[in-house]
């Protein structure tokens, strides 16, 4: 008697399972939906509002899904994949979305059958062991010295971008920044940090073609006294300081007692002195500018004016960081420990112009920076904004391409060739994770069928023809050109992709889709409003009218 029983649990348990995975696939396409038409160079542009009331218009995935406000918790970590994406390698945010909503998609008609999540993402992580062998097959090197090459190939990366109708502009100024700050780590490696050593100014008014690639760093600030320091500086010998010019107040409340009315004097005076000394310090360095990320005091100000020095005060640590990297100066902590070494000379000119309202302080023509501005020109904010996306993730493209210097084909033939390749190995999986695995290498298909819609032609010629190209596994190269919807060499075109975005978009995709399948239960941790009556009764506060009569003062 007891067995049914026992069986009716199990399927009310596993049907409530089903039910949860059903709901977050819907959840991931939505996700999926939503950006699915900003992929490849035809793409749409999102308006968006923001929580302030503000407008932002963009095609970047990432930016997109940043500013949505979705409840479903499945949804919520599909937008973490684009971030995760963002941060990693800086491209393909929209595609490894799209990868990851098909993957689920397919995996829907298993769930449906009741396989277990554990078998289809087996499959799943055997599917992307073979598909990065096969990207490591068809990954073409390249030499990251040739201009040219690198240049084509930032292009074809950010080609589905905004900027793409300006030409060459973004990547030129992609590439020479990044070419600027990058490092030799010794043993062939290179590293390049764009958070931290390339600035993006955005100053609306002028031409976007006016934007360029400082060789040095600028700031938003002015000299200390304008009327008395140089604005214009050749050759400039820059001093760095992180500590104040000016007199240190008392770590706490400080009570001096003054017993005669000289003693007033001679306070003022020791301050006075301690000022001068500071300032003496630095003078005997013969600098030409000094500049503090503290406060400066009028008497500093004064001596360092006397001797010709100009002065900047209140800047920013990571402002202050990079223009040690741009002229070769150290920031010293206390002027005392200053030696000839801390002292900048790599900057070919000091110079502060009036830009619209505002002044910049321009530290230019370095011998060898490590650090740079980007200066960005442009009619309108929103335009700045989104050229400044646009950039970032041209920048972040030229990064990965000088780390590993491989290329892959772009328009949907790596994912054709990588889901070709899976087909074929399919018939000679064994048993019931087959399935699975040839659904993985068809749902790679989505990123050439998005892309063959997006431009507008036929989806299903265009796919069959493509399947038909890919199916014996001759040409590699061949996809879909995101502009005319053709069918053409990917090598001609000069279409890439960088090898490191390919492979991380694949892994993020697959290993997030797997993770999703396997939540057969969402608890919910937030606490439900108390049911009238229940708990802990409130203390109750009395008032005039509860009041007995006798407790009440006569008037």
């Amino acid at each position: 008697m007891h067995a049914p029983v026992l069986v009716l649990k199990d399927s009310l348990k596993r049907e409530s399972g089903s039910k949860v995975q059903n709901a977050n696939i819907q959840a991931s396409k939505a996700v999926a939906d939503i950006i699915r038409t900003t992929l490849g160079p035809r793409s749409m542009l999102k308006m968006l509002l923001d929580a302030g009331g503000g407008i932002v218009v963009t095609n970047d995935g990432n930016a997109i899904l940043r500013e949505l406000d979705l409840a479903h918790p499945a949804a919520k970590s599909m937008i973490e994949l684009s971030r995760t994406q963002d941060e990693e390698v800086g491209d393909g945010t929209t595609s490894v979305i799209i990868l990851a909503g098909e993957m689920l998609h397919v995996a829907q008609a298993f769930i449906d059958k009741n396989y277990h999540p554990t078998v289809i993402c087996r499959a799943y992580n055997k599917a992307l062991e073979d598909a990065i062998a096969v990207l490591d097959k068809i990954a073409m090197p390249i030499d990251t010295s040739d201009r040219g090459t690198m240049l084509g190939l930032v292009k074809s990366c950010i080609g589905t971008k905004f900027t793409s109708q300006f030409g060459d502009l973004i990547a030129d100024l992609a590439i020479d920044a990044t070419t600027t700050v990058g490092v030799e780590l010794g043993q062939g490696l290179r590293d390049v940090d764009i958070k931290n050593y390339i600035k993006v100014e955005k100053l609306p008014g002028g031409q976007l073609e006016d934007s360029r690639v400082l060789k040095g760093v600028m700031i938003n600030k002015d000299v200390v006294a304008p009327g008395k320091m140089r604005r214009k500086i050749v050759n400039p010998r820059i001093i760095l300081l992180d500590s104040p010019l000016e007199y240190k107040k008392g770590e706490n409340q400080t009570n001096a007692e003054l017993l005669k009315e000289e003693d007033w004097t001679v306070l003022l005076k020791m301050e006075e002195e301690y000022i001068e000394e500071l300032c003496m310090q630095i003078l005997k360095f013969k600098p030409d500018l000094v500049i503090t990320e503290k406060g400066l005091s009028d008497l500093a100000c004064h001596y360092l004016s006397k001797h010709g020095v100009s002065a900047i005060r209140r800047l920013r640590k990571t402002d202050n960081n990079r223009i040690a990297k741009a002229c070769g100066a150290v920031i010293v902590n206390r002027p005392d420990e200053l030696q000839e070494s801390d002292v900048g000379t790599g900057a070919g000119l000091f110079e502060v112009k009036k830009i619209g309202d505002e002044f910049f302080a321009f530290i230019v023509d370095c011998k060898d920076p490590k650090a740079c501005t980007v200066l960005l020109r442009g009619a309108s904010k929103d335009l700045l904004n989104e050229v400044e996306r646009n950039l970032q993730d041209a920048m972040s493209v030229a990064r990965n391409i000088i780390k590993n210097p491989k290329l892959v084909p772009g328009g949907g033939a790596t994912e054709l060739t990588v889901s070709a390749a899976l087909k074929q190995k399919s018939s000679s999986i064994e048993g019931i994770e087959k399935w699975p695995y040839e659904a993985a290498a068809i749902a790679f298909e989505a990123i050439p069928r998005t892309l063959a819609q997006n431009c507008g032609v036929n989806v299903i010629r265009t796919m069959t023809a493509l399947q038909g190209k890919h199916a014996n596994g001759e040409n590699a190269w061949i996809g879909i050109d995101g502009n005319t919807g053709a069918i053409t060499d990917m090598k001609e075109q000069k279409i890439w992709d960088a090898y490191n975005v390919k492979s991380q978009t694949f892994k993020t995709a697959i290993e997030a889709a797997c993770m999703l399948l396997r939540i057969d239960d969402i608890v919910s941790g937030i606490k439900k409003k108390q049911a009238p009556g229940a708990g802990p009764s409130k203390p109750k506060v009395e008032t005039e009218a509860d009041a007995d009569g006798e407790q009440i003062l006569p008037d």
